[in-house]
């Protein structure tokens, strides 16, 4: 046997009895990738829909919600007319760990877009989502449409590869993607739960007081930093949320689920970050 077969011998051996592909980030087993967008109204799709050229954004954000809160007591939009401003996500790959928003505060929806949809074609990681089936994806899938992003990766169902035939993005019961809101609920819509509360409950910062309904003020006001700087903790909630998840059914042991969390405690310390002090200073 030669030494890197030995090393990765003593390392299996080192991880306990359980089956744990986790066992350790050293052998190369990991390649997670959760994420979280946040969207303002398509004013362009409103204007289109609802023949409404001579309105600013503002006004026509305005009726868009006020039509829809006449349909359903909400003023939350559909997908299809949710514009896509930040795309933030968590990257566990081999040995790396990485929590990031994509492109820069400048970058317009396509390049965040495609951006999202070339990861998945680079990596071909498990995507984790909180209520991604229900709404991150359907909006991207929108968007992708509007700007003509092309992701045959991510839309393969068996075609290019058989492998996904029996685990891809799309079927709702396939773990390639996981939306760990419609897991944990054992898909019962009646049991889904806020991202918010489930951080809160476990420990985690959860949402720091802030809401995507926050979003499309803030944009208006020019913060897309700190819209961005959101997203990410909404991401990273999600990830910590999966983790804990991977413990329960037995994919973690205990000291292994330990040291996913001080790996990422130690990565936000070395951000030198405002909203990550604040994150540190609330993970109980």
């Amino acid at each position: 046997m030669g030494p890197a077969s030995r090393r990765g011998a003593e390392r299996r051996e080192s991880c306990g009895s359980i089956r744990d592909p986790w066992c350790a980030i050293r052998v190369n087993a990991v390649n997670v990738l959760a994420f979280d967008i946040e969207t303002i109204p398509d004013t362009d799709g409103g204007r289109r829909v609802y023949g409404l050229n001579e309105l600013s954004d503002a006004e026509v954000a305005q009726i868009m919600f006020t039509k829809r809160r006449e349909q359903t007591d909400s003023e939350f939009l559909p997908a299809h007319f949710h514009k896509i401003v930040a795309i933030s996500a968590v990257l566990r790959k081999d040995e790396n760990f990485k929590v990031w928003s994509l492109g820069t505060p400048d970058s317009n929806e396509s390049e965040l877009v495609t951006r999202f949809f070339d990861g998945v074609a680079r990596y071909t990681p498990t995507l984790v989502s909180w209520n991604g089936g229900g709404f991150d994806l359907p909006v991207l899938h929108y968007r992708s449409l509007i700007n003509g992003i092309a992701a045959p990766r991510y839309w393969d169902v068996g075609d290019g590869d058989r492998d996904f035939r029996w685990n891809n993005y799309l079927n709702r019961f396939h773990h390639r993607h996981t939306d760990l809101m419609d897991v944990l609920s054992g898909y019962q819509a009646r049991q889904f739960a806020s991202l918010d509360q489930v951080a809160l409950i476990l420990g985690l910062p959860g949402k720091l007081g802030q809401s995507g309904a926050n979003v499309w003020d803030q944009y208006q006001a020019g913060e897309i930093e700190q819209i961005r700087n959101y997203c990410e903790t909404d991401a990273l909630n999600t990830y910590l949320i999966f983790l804990r998840w991977e413990l329960i059914r037995g994919h973690l042991t205990e000291q292994n689920w330990e040291r996913e969390c001080d790996l990422v405690r130690a990565t936000l310390r070395q951000e030198s970050a405002a909203h990550w002090d604040t994150f540190l200073h609330a993970w109980r």
